[in-house]
């Protein structure tokens, strides 16, 4: 059989099976946040926008401790909102201090003003160009959200975000944005044989091996850095305050939980943002049985 007949039955073949491939539901432009879904029918890959109904947002005060990240962000976002340019986000450090919360944050101080959140799934990450295709011709603004992100060595993944980056999917042009959380700041796993690639010149300067700028090129693509540490116990109690305030427990209450709190976060190994939530829940709740509510 020759080229030309293979082509023409391949065609007939992704023809049909677009007729029996399921249509996904029609996008639901009024909601604010979105998931990506990715399909494969028989071998045809394709996705949608799936709305989500209820996003869990978070109102910038309630974030804690992380001001000077919480304003560089948020002026980002505004910039990027208003048409002015902004810069790709990437948020790295310690687990529950904020990072996703943040991004969330910034989706409920702009959702009024047309931004717009799609969640990615690392795995998905080579749809980007699918995406930015189902949001060609919007008005809104979308921000493409890939929350822990990391990278295996090979992950395809990897390149397709790197091409996002560069600009060269930008099908919606200056209405995509990536923000991104990791725990890792080059994204990818390092290993101690990588320091035999490097080497030096004769003035002393050194040139590290292919692999380590391979892994350091990706998120130095990101122009805006963002590091959480850890709390310091003070911030930490702050925090616990916050939310116990929220609980309705104020005052020489919510001092008196204070040994408490640091027991908890003891037990957890983390004085963090998450861990001072779920121990104001678990107070007031614990509280709140005990009829001292």
């Amino acid at each position: 059989m020759d080229s030309s007949r293979l082509e023409e039955l391949f065609e007939r073949l992704l023809r049909r099976l677009d007729e029996i491939a399921p249509a996904p539901a029609p996008t639901d432009w009024g909601a604010s946040a979105f998931r990506w879904r990715r399909r494969e029918v028989l071998g045809a890959v394709s996705g949608a926008l799936e709305a989500v109904e209820d996003p869990a947002v978070i109102d910038p005060g309630d974030l804690l401790g992380i001001e000077r990240q919480k304003e560089a962000l948020l002026a980002n976002t505004a910039q990027f909102v208003r048409g002015l340019p902004a810069n790709h986000a990437l948020l790295t450090g310690a687990r529950g201090t904020g990072k996703s919360s943040l991004v969330r944050a910034c989706l409920a101080r702009h959702a009024a003003d047309g931004l717009r959140l799609v969640e990615v799934e690392r795995a998905d990450l080579v749809d980007l160009p699918r995406i930015a295709g189902a949001v060609r011709g919007r008005p809104e603004r979308f921000l493409l959200f890939c929350d822990d992100l990391s990278f295996e060595a090979g992950d395809a993944s990897y390149k397709a975000l790197k091409a996002a980056l560069d600009g060269s999917v930008s099908a919606g042009g200056e209405r995509l944005l990536v923000y991104a959380t990791s725990n890792r700041r080059h994204l990818m796993p390092e290993y101690l044989h990588e320091n035999l690639e490097a080497t030096h010149d004769a003035d002393g300067e050194i040139h590290p091996g292919e692999t380590s700028e391979e892994k350091i090129s990706l998120s130095e693509r990101f122009g805006l850095w963002l590091s959480f540490q850890p709390f310091r116990q003070e911030e930490y109690l702050r925090i616990v305050a916050h939310w116990l305030s929220h609980l309705g427990i104020a005052g020489e209450d919510a001092r008196a939980a204070e040994p408490h709190a640091l027991r908890f976060a003891l037990a957890r190994g983390s004085r963090s943002g998450r861990v001072a939530l779920q121990f104001a829940r678990d107070y007031a709740g614990r509280r709140g049985l005990a009829g001292g509510a």
